[in-house]
């Protein structure tokens, strides 16, 4: 279905583009955006490397294990069907350090590893459980303290105070996330009655 929308709206630009006399300007955006894409590709690419070894220093240090401890409590509130000592725990838990720093590509792969995890306790059905879909919800809604995607696309292009987004960036993902949170837990609390 999303190919046949990229497809009719590649179409639609061409056909108006024909039709009002711009192919060739048309064209020229189109090879100066690809040009431009690889510019941008490149320096997020570096920006991704950093932090992911950042990550991973983080982890080998210990640090991870440490913020996972202190998040003990509210893992235990938000995923009540994880047990305690379960590795899914320390997945869920990194993937919420990197969401908070902003790095949501390193996130993902503990985000897949945390679902693999939640997806054996939940016997491998096809049907997410209340946890797995807590986790989604969060993992979405992403809560930010430094939006490090934000601020090195506003550095490549030139912004004056590429950081500036920091401040509402952290309110609109607190809202997002807090809004989240209460979904899930009204969701699990009206679930079980029903």
């Amino acid at each position: 279905m999303l190919n046949k929308l990229w497809g009719l709206m590649l179409l639609a630009g061409i056909v108006v583009a024909a039709f009002t006399g711009k192919i060739g300007a048309a064209g020229t955006a189109a090879i100066d955006s690809s040009k431009e894409a690889v510019s941008l590709c490149i320096a997020m690419l570096g920006v991704m490397s950093m932090w992911t070894g950042i990550m991973n220093i983080a982890k080998k240090a210990g640090l991870i294990d440490a913020m996972t401890r202190a998040l003990r409590p509210a893992l235990r509130f938000l995923f009540p069907g994880v047990p305690e000592e379960h590795a899914a725990n320390e997945y869920i838990a990194a993937n919420m350090i990197a969401n908070v720093l902003g790095l949501g590509w390193a996130a993902t792969p503990y985000g897949l590893k945390a679902m693999e995890q939640m997806k054996e306790l939940n016997k491998g059905s096809h049907i997410a459980s209340a946890d797995m879909c807590t986790f989604l919800i969060i993992n979405i809604s992403s809560l930010q303290l430094i939006p490090v995607n934000i601020i090195a696309y506003r550095s490549q292009y030139g912004s004056v105070s590429p950081t500036a987004i920091i401040g509402m960036g952290l309110v609109a993902t607190f809202i997002s996330t807090a809004a989240g949170v209460l979904f899930a837990v009204l969701a699990r609390k009206f679930s079980r009655k029903g």
